[in-house]
């Protein structure tokens, strides 16, 4: 028994030290150090406003209001639900992941008709050909909270029109709120949506209204 007890001492040890380290001391030592260097990033990049988060830079959102810029397709709201849905069992729980159909996938054209016709109909001065394509395309996760400089400058019109704010001033926001390529090189030009509605916002003294 007691060369048993020896036999597994050392073995037990290792682990019990290798648990203590890596899975406890290790990712309390990188907590601290994120909290202390990159506190924003950290706790999610969030934004808020009148002392209340209205989302974060990293993750997009589906805007209604005509008054507000639109975000590329978002699967932020994907596995909503209504108690109809679930008595009929359309509704399978909970999960994670965007909804991304593939390119033979029928809803994928359903969607994407759909989509054109909704912009057309709120950017009446734009053709369907002259649309971007992220604006009619989900990225990889679904998630992402920004558009292209061409996404953005299409809606400028319908948006000056629906917020009275001028054209030059709009410009003004998405160049305000726009990131370019990571040392110039790697990545795409961006504008973040909701920064940009959330200037809009506080332009018109609509903070509460944004969504």
């Amino acid at each position: 028994m007691s060369n048993l007890l020896k036999g597994i001492k050392k073995p037990f040890l290792v682990t019990l030290a290798l648990l203590l380290i890596c899975g406890l001391a290790y990712p309390l030592f990188l907590t601290g150090i994120s909290q202390v260097i990159f506190p924003k990033q950290a706790n999610g990049s969030l934004i808020t406003a009148d002392n209340k988060t209205v989302g974060s830079v990293l993750i997009g959102q589906d805007f209604t209001d005509e008054r507000f810029m639109k975000c590329r397709p978002s699967a932020v709201n994907y596995n909503t639900y209504t108690v109809e849905d679930k008595k009929d069992g359309k509704y399978t729980g909970i999960s994670s992941g965007s909804k991304n159909y593939g390119p033979t996938n029928p809803e994928l054209s359903k969607r994407v008709k759909q989509d054109i016709s909704e912009f057309l109909a709120a950017n009446p001065s734009v053709k369907k050909e002259d649309i971007p394509t992220d604006l009619l395309t989900a990225s990889g996760s679904g998630l992402d909270p920004h558009i292209s400089p061409e996404s953005a400058d299409v809606q400028i019109p319908a948006l000056a029109q629906s917020t009275g704010l001028s054209e030059s001033r709009l410009k003004e926001i998405v160049r305000n709120s726009s990131q370019s390529k990571f040392l110039g090189v790697f990545g795409e030009d961006t504008v973040n949506v909701l920064k940009v509605n959330l200037q809009i916002s506080k332009d018109l003294n609509l903070i509460k209204t944004i969504k």
